[in-house]
């Protein structure tokens, strides 16, 4: 598998409202949005987000409830790979790890592809590939 950069970092909330009062409130970090809020103005992080946990239910499960009989997430980190055809090929070598899939490598509305599955740690892990952080020189800081 070839991860080419950390492209996302999402603490994953069960109280938006109070995730909101500290992280855009007290913190003063450039958050946008309304359940979803984020940022690509971060520094050192491409993509810096607060989600919500029945938002991560529906992106994972398709429903907005986690699943009683899994670890409930605190954060949500995402690898990029060089293409989307990447993401497939990873998805196969962590099936071939021994490793379980919350959903198959599927391209979203805004153009990331993705796959994820829960680390031991019950972290959300993504392997992605989002076109706008390969096509933006900004990006790219070893250039």
């Amino acid at each position: 598998m070839n991860i080419e950069f950390l492209s996302t970092v999402a603490m994953i909330t069960p109280d938006p409202p109070a995730s909101r009062q500290l992280y855009l409130d007290t913190l003063g970090l450039p958050l946008a949005g309304e359940a979803y809020l984020h940022s690509e103005q971060v520094a050192g992080c491409r993509s810096f987000g607060i989600w919500p946990l029945s938002q991560a239910a529906a992106a994972c499960f398709g429903a907005p409830d986690w699943p009683a009989d899994r670890r409930v997430p605190q954060a949500s980190i995402e690898f990029d790979v060089p293409d989307a055809a990447a993401v497939e090929s990873a998805s196969q070598e962590l099936l071939q790890s021994g490793y379980e899939l919350l959903h198959p490598p599927r391209k979203e509305p805004w153009g990331q592809t993705v796959v994820r599955l829960q680390s031991p740690e019950g972290a959300i892990i993504g392997i992605s590939y989002i076109p706008s952080f390969h096509e933006d020189p900004s990006f790219h800081e070893d250039d």
